[in-house]
This record gives C-alpha cells, structure tokens and sequence, in this order.
C-alpha cells in the first residue's frame, strides 16, 4: 500500500509546532517563583493563587462569550478544582513546608501518575519506554532541584502528592471529556480558571485575612502572573491536552522546574553545579523522549477510500447520529 510522504511530513510538522506551542506553559510556570520571590507581598500562597486564576478566568469569559451548558456546568467544576482550584493550594502548602525542591521532584513523578490514569480512563497503555522516560525525568529534576535540608515534613509531603494527583487526574480527564460542540479552548480554559479561582477565593480569605497592600512591583506581578502565567499558559496547555495524548502533554512538565533553574541562575544569581547540569541533561531528554508518538501513531495512515455518492450520503448519516459521541 503506498502512503502519502508529504502528507505524513505535513501532520509530524503540525504536531511539532502543536508540542513547541504547548511547552511554552510549563516554561511560563518556571518563572512563577522567580516573580513570587521578587515582586509579591510573602507569604500569601492563597491570595496569590486567587490573582492568578480569578481574573485570568474573567477575561477568559469576556474573550470567549461562551458559557458553559448542561453537563459541563459540573464538569467545569470538577476540572476547575483539580486544575486550579485545588491544585493551587496544594501546591504553594506543599512549597512552603517542603525542604527545597522536593515539591517538584514530587511534581516530576506527574506523568506516571497519567500513563496509570490513561490507562484507566482513556485506553491509552503505557509502554515499558515511556516508564523509563517517566522515572528518567524524575531522575532529572531530583538532581536539579534537590538540595539536603531538614527533616521531610509529612503534611507538606502528602500535599505534594495530592498536587500531582490533582493536576494528573485534571489532565486525564480534560483529554477525556474534550469539549462541547461548538466551544474552543480559550472558552473551556476560562470556565476551569474561574471555577477554579472561586474556590479559591473564600480558603484565601478564611486562612490568610484581608488582601495585602500593594505597591506598583506587586501589581506588575500579579499582572503578569494573570495575563502570560495562566490566562494565555493554560490556553496553551489546554489547547495542547486536546491536540497531543496526555501522556505527550504531562511529559512536558519537567520543563518547569528546569526553566526555573535557569532564571535562578541567570538572573537571580544561583550557581549551578554539575550535577544540576546533568540532571538537567537528564530531564530535558525524558522530556523530547516523551513526545515520541509509540509505533501505533507513528504508523502511517491508510490513504481515505473513496465513496459513492449513495455511500457518502448514508456515512454522513451516520456521522450525525455518533459524532458528538466519537468527539468526546
């Protein structure tokens, strides 16, 4: 059977930029401590997180114009809290009271959490080359990011394990359910975030009081963390979990922690010793390993039949009758 060369090459160059395109959230993440660090009032996890998804997600829903209908008023709900909603304070709990970078090296273990999930839930069978991939980017990012401090802390451990777990099975079940009819993902994007951002904002308020005063450096922040950090990253991310497997998808991750190395390094001033250096040759080879399609997506495929006219009008048919169903 011959196969069309240029047509394969046309789909493995759209998948690439598609892959190029959705690297840039984690990328985008890596920066969020420098900023925290450097230009947001300490210690305010919560509020933090609630800037950067509330509003991001009312703009979102301004852009868009699309709100959610039946089912996906609950679904919006559950990706919203696994995505954002819970996964925000889980994380910057687990930050603070981990010793360094165990929250990542914790983080790093996400995709193995989503190939057992897109087993699960997707049919997506893990092979033995992308648990490999799997331990070898955890491998990486232990090696860049963990540094010998006190004690584990059991609290802060078991948040960094339910984070993964949240944003793993957010991610599983964003590729699961896909989106209605119709809705794009700047709209799907905008209803997690601001799902997400309301449930935040009553813990920030409970837990941390009041909003803290803010100076021209912090509303710089958090306007950035809104706009590029999560308003226009989780459109990417979200837009990528629609076009890539979610296993492509979480094996983009280790990105993060490596983009924040590298910031620390070049402008923060943080040394990089060599075995961070080869840790982080470790992670970023996992990481263009994982989006390696396995042998069944890489098979060519079969050239389209032609049908009938007769044919055609009973396929189409058919395809009304099932297509909202194979969409999802």
């Amino acid at each position: 059977m011959k196969t069309n060369k240029p047509s394969v090459e046309k789909a493995n160059g759209r998948n690439g930029a598609v892959i190029a395109l959705t690297a840039l959230a984690p990328i985008s993440w890596g920066s969020t401590y420098a900023v925290t660090t450097e230009f947001l009032p300490p210690d305010r996890p919560l509020f933090t997180g609630l800037m950067r998804a509330l509003p991001a997600g009312l703009l979102l829903l301004a852009l868009a114009r699309t709100l959610p209908r039946g089912a996906w008023w609950w679904k919006s709900l559950v990706l919203g809290a696994l995505n954002i909603g819970a996964f925000f304070p889980l994380l910057f709990l687990s930050a603070y009271r981990l010793p360094g970078g165990m929250a990542a090296v914790v983080g790093s273990i996400g995709p193995l959490f989503v190939a057992g999930l897109a087993t699960l839930l997707l049919g997506e069978r893990p092979t033995r080359r992308t648990l490999l991939t799997g331990i070898a980017a955890a491998l990486g990012v232990s090696l860049v990011v963990l540094k010998a401090a006190g004690a584990l802390d059991p609290v802060g451990a078991l948040a960094a394990l339910a984070s993964t777990a949240s944003m793993s099975t957010g991610t599983v079940l964003t590729k699961r359910w896909g989106r209605p009819e119709g809705v794009g993902p700047l709209a799907l994007t905008g209803w997690q975030l601001t799902a997400g951002g309301l449930l935040v904002a009553p813990l920030a308020l409970l837990v941390e009081g009041a909003p803290p005063a803010l100076d021209g450096r912090a509303v710089a922040g958090y306007v950035y963390l809104a706009l590029a950090n999560t308003a226009v990253a989780y459109w990417l991310w979200f837009r990528g979990i629609g076009r890539l497997t979610a296993t492509q998808v979480t094996f983009l991750g280790p990105l993060s922690p490596l983009t924040a190395a590298v910031i620390g390094w070049a402008a923060l001033g943080q040394a990089l010793t060599p075995v961070q250096l080869v840790g982080m040759a470790l992670a970023f080879g996992a990481t263009l390993l994982g989006q390696r399609p396995s042998r069944a997506a890489a098979s060519p495929v079969p050239p389209v039949k032609s049908f009938s006219s007769t044919e055609e009008k009973a396929r189409k048919d058919s395809m009304d009758l099932t297509g909202g169903e194979l969409r999802r």
